[in-house]
């Protein structure tokens, strides 16, 4: 099942980004590998305070959120998936939090090997 998290700053966040950014998530991923995973999306997303959020060595003041999305490994060897991925979550982000947050926006993909995950207390 595909898991985002989402960090960002506190003050970015306002009641009608998140459920955007939800959304937003779970049909870019539904984009890439269809209508099942997108049902299956889970999204947390992060609140993080003013004065512990940094780029460059100071505070940010501009939205530069960051996406991580943990999925199956056998997922992220479809050629051409993770660009795809790549594209469509940083446009949902750019959708939802603004356009000018586009080029802050960072996306890790961590692709999670057979027999390292589990749903229900049973492995996958």
């Amino acid at each position: 099942m595909p898991h985002f998290t989402v960090r960002m700053r506190e003050a970015d966040l306002d009641g009608t980004v998140e459920p955007k950014l939800i959304q937003g998530l779970a049909d870019a991923v539904g984009a890439v590998y269809g209508d099942f995973l997108r049902s299956v999306a889970v999204v947390e997303i992060f609140g993080v305070p003013e004065g512990r959020w940094g780029v460059g060595g100071k505070p940010a003041t501009s939205p530069a959120p960051v996406v991580n999305l943990n999925l199956r490994a056998a997922a992220l060897e479809i050629e051409g998936a993770a660009e795809r991925l790549i594209s469509e979550i940083t446009d949902a982000v750019a959708a939802a939090v603004g356009e000018e947050a586009r080029s802050g926006v960072t996306v890790g993909l961590t692709a999670v090997p057979p027999g390292r995950s589990g749903t229900g207390g049973a492995v996958d």
